[in-house]
């Protein structure tokens, strides 16, 4: 429990709260800085940071500061993008699963050992790619 006196008022926040408050928060904003990014205008205002940058090294005589500059910005960035990248992919990934999983128990011709497919082996993913390979051959 979380305790805090503000102006004489007392309140008590259950941890898990607060913990699912950030993870919900933290997943809206890695789906909202995902769509601004990956728009063909962030992309033009990234590049038009490079010319900027570029241009601008005869001015600081492309200098170690000046290559520093563009080297930290791009590194501290790219380090971020990842874990948003990773967070909207693995969202994106779950719910297709889920939705494809419907589709299958939803089907009674499909067989639903393939439902669960992502936690199975590599060697029975192979198998199951040979099963259809030979179905599709015949075909």
């Amino acid at each position: 429990m979380v305790q805090s006196s503000f102006f004489h008022i007392t309140y008590s926040i259950p941890l898990r709260d607060i913990l699912l408050h950030m993870v919900d928060g933290f997943r809206k904003f890695a789906q909202r800085v995902s769509h601004v990014l990956g728009t063909p205008r962030a992309f033009i205002v990234a590049l038009c940071v490079i010319v900027v940058w570029a241009l601008s090294g005869p001015l600081f005589g492309f200098s170690d500061t000046w290559q520093l500059v563009i080297n930290t910005g791009t590194t501290v960035v790219t380090f971020l993008m990842v874990f948003i990248i990773q967070n909207t992919q693995n969202r994106d990934a779950r719910t297709i699963h889920l939705k494809l999983d419907e589709l299958i128990r939803a089907n009674t011709k499909a067989r639903n050992r393939i439902i669960d497919l992502e936690d199975v082996t590599d060697d029975e993913i192979k198998k199951l790619q040979e099963e259809f390979r030979a179905v599709h051959n015949k075909e």
